[in-house]
């Protein structure tokens, strides 16, 4: 018997928001941000769980960074801050029974804030990655993260929702999980 708020496989899906090239070389940790919502997509694929994306007016702030756009072939756009302003999202979310939603993207203190005090309103459970979002200046990410988890959100890092998701060393998918841990952990080492 699960917790009610530990997340599953078979209960979560992920929502990437507006991780896109012309904001991202402003963003505050911006390469580390990156490569934890890969994490994050990567892991979800390889448990089939759904994934999620959207784009913030990609005329002017431009299409989602390569590296994650090649791992999320649709990104709606959207002009309003939440996503939950893109009707597909939340449904596609209601149909596949997810109520639990984490979060992952830019900028915290817009986007994902606004966001996920919308999906708290519709009763899902949101989940924020908080080293898969951030903003451009640390005490608006900062100020954001408090904000959510006040609402309700819950507070999580990528590895910990892998871990998660995939629930033990006996789920088939353990080994391509533990791999794709050992991938992030070489990435994220400094080099000498």
């Amino acid at each position: 018997m699960a917790y009610p708020s530990q997340m599953s496989a078979a209960d979560t899906a992920l929502l990437v928001i507006d991780v896109q090239e012309k904001l991202m070389p402003l963003i505050h940790g911006a390469d580390v941000v990156a490569r934890n919502i890969a994490f994050l997509i990567d892991g979800a694929r390889i448990l089939d769980m759904p994934v999620q994306a959207t784009e913030q007016y990609p005329k002017g702030l431009g299409p989602t960074l390569p590296e994650l756009a090649r791992r999320l072939p649709q990104r709606p756009e959207k002009l309003a801050f939440s996503c939950c302003a893109i009707p597909a999202v939340v449904e596609g979310f209601q149909r596949a029974a997810r109520p639990k939603i984490v979060l992952a993207g830019i900028e915290t203190h817009v986007c994902v804030l606004q966001t996920a005090l919308d999906m708290l309103t519709l009763g899902f459970r949101v989940y924020v990655a908080v080293d898969a979002v951030s903003s451009r200046y640390v005490i608006d990410h900062e100020t954001a993260i408090r904000r959510m988890e006040q609402a309700g959100a819950i507070l999580t890092t990528s590895e910990t929702a892998v871990f998660e998701w995939v629930g033990g060393a006996g789920s088939p998918q353990f080994k391509a999980i533990s791999r794709l841990v050992q991938e992030r952990m070489k990435a994220m080492r400094p080099s000498p």
